[in-house]
């Protein structure tokens, strides 16, 4: 369900001196958020572990854990790091705010307490909060539909977080930057999502497709990039969307892309899409062994339609069992 609109907000305040509590509770109450107050470090955490927390004000000089020990564990933990923080303080050294900075805080609010530049701040963080909700609501309805196309058909039960987990796993392999590792895990789940205009009888159909059909289903990877490309954070995700069906000779599709023009990260998808379907069970066939789906993945790179390097460092964390663990 995605978040309704923050009109006013949860807040955290985490001081171990009750005068400054009570002033900054009273001051945020009487606005009409609702405030958690807590005296220490750990407490701090364990409000965020057990809440719903929209913003967090954090006493730099706080028993159990201070305000930068808290501040970097919140923006380490993906299930918080999202959450804004404000650290506040009467220390005016600026390599205090450095390392405030270096600990992730958002924002800084320096003792005694203005009001105004308090609400000022708190009305901003929270607006930034929210559009991080919306994004976050709508990546989750793009995997909700993108995972019931999945279910349509018994067998491609798990296909997509195994395609998620073995294009990540070549990625780290490649080296690439965590951003690209990052679009791969979520390609590995939307990068059919475009099927959800191709026709359950085209979809489903246990036989060969005709010239007609297979005309409709290399649509799908054009549908999936439309309907993802509203969201920017999917900007690396939608050339993943578009090119997983790409082949090295030119006769992939969409665009009949060749070599290098097709993205390494969408090579890495058709790579591992080509493996996990050879290896898992069809109404045609039973799955076959990693050792005969390597065979004929070096078949089709001599014709030219993936790339030898990326087959062979596949095949390498294979036989590591790094893929075929919990399959």
């Amino acid at each position: 369900m995605c978040p309704s609109p923050i009109s006013t907000g949860t807040i955290l305040i985490a001081d171990d001196n009750l005068a400054n509590l009570e002033l900054l509770s009273g001051l945020l109450e009487v606005e009409g958020y609702q405030v958690h107050c807590v005296l220490d470090g750990r407490q701090a955490l364990e409000t965020l572990r057990t809440n719903s927390i929209d913003l967090a004000l954090l006493d730099v000089m706080m028993p159990e854990a201070d305000g930068f020990a808290v501040c970097r564990e919140i923006k380490s933990t993906p299930e918080t790091r999202f959450i804004p923080v404000v650290l506040v303080t009467a220390l005016t050294d600026s390599a205090d705010r450095i390392r405030g900075i270096e600990c992730g805080a958002d924002d800084f609010l320096s003792k005694p307490i203005n009001r105004e530049e308090l609400l000022a701040r708190v009305r901003s963080l929270l607006r930034l909060k929210q559009f991080t909700d919306d994004l976050e609501c709508a990546e989750t309805v793009l995997f909700s539909l993108a995972l019931s196309i999945e279910a349509k058909d018994p067998y491609t039960e798990g296909h997509c977080d195994r395609l998620g987990k073995y294009s990540v796993a070549l990625a780290e392999r490649l080296g690439l930057p965590t951003e690209m590792q990052v679009a791969l895990r979520r390609a590995g789940t939307v990068h059919d999502i475009g099927k959800v205009a191709v026709p359950d009888h085209i979809l489903l159909k246990p036989g060969p497709l005709d010239a007609e059909e297979w005309k409709i289903m290399k649509q799908h990877p054009l549908i999936g990039e439309r309907i993802c490309s509203p969201l920017k954070s999917f900007r690396h995700v939608l050339p993943i969307i578009r090119h997983h069906h790409e082949k090295l000779d030119g006769s992939g599709y969409p665009d009949g892309l060749k070599g290098k023009e097709i993205p390494l990260t969408a090579q890495i998808m058709q790579t591992v899409d080509v493996y996990d379907a050879l290896t898992t069970a069809r109404p045609y066939r039973k799955a076959l062994s990693p050792k005969e789906a390597f065979a004929i993945l070096n078949v089709e790179v001599k014709k030219g339609w993936w790339d030898g390097e990326l087959v062979n460092h596949l095949e390498s964390l294979a036989g590591a069992s790094t893929l075929t663990d919990g399959k």
